[in-house]
């Protein structure tokens, strides 16, 4: 039986920008998996730097994925306080983003 609202598959690719730390990286994802604990709505959450041998990541060096329980919990996320205040630490490091979400 297919659940009346799907998941949501949030993916988001980064690329930092030059001169970026490994300890500012990593305090990025650090503060990803914090607001992966916190915020409501979220069922799963993995993150890692690129290790693709295709050479098709134009750039793109680290990301992510998390999984919403539904469309409506994704939303509140993007509006939610803790995640404005990440981004008004994080986006200051990342030169190129790709955000892609789908339904599962």
């Amino acid at each position: 039986m297919q659940e009346s609202n799907p998941k949501v598959k949030h993916i988001a690719l980064l690329k930092f920008k030059e001169g970026t730390s490994q300890e500012q990286i990593d305090d990025v994802f650090n503060q990803l998996l914090d607001l992966s604990e916190n915020v409501p709505g979220i069922d799963d959450y993995v993150a890692g730097p690129n290790n693709s041998p295709e050479g098709l990541a134009e750039g793109f060096t680290h990301g992510f994925v998390m999984t919403f329980h539904d469309a409506a919990a994704r939303d509140a996320y993007l509006t939610n306080p803790d995640h404005e205040r990440f981004k008004g630490n994080a986006l200051p490091v990342v030169e190129k983003l790709i955000v892609f979400d789908f339904e599962i």
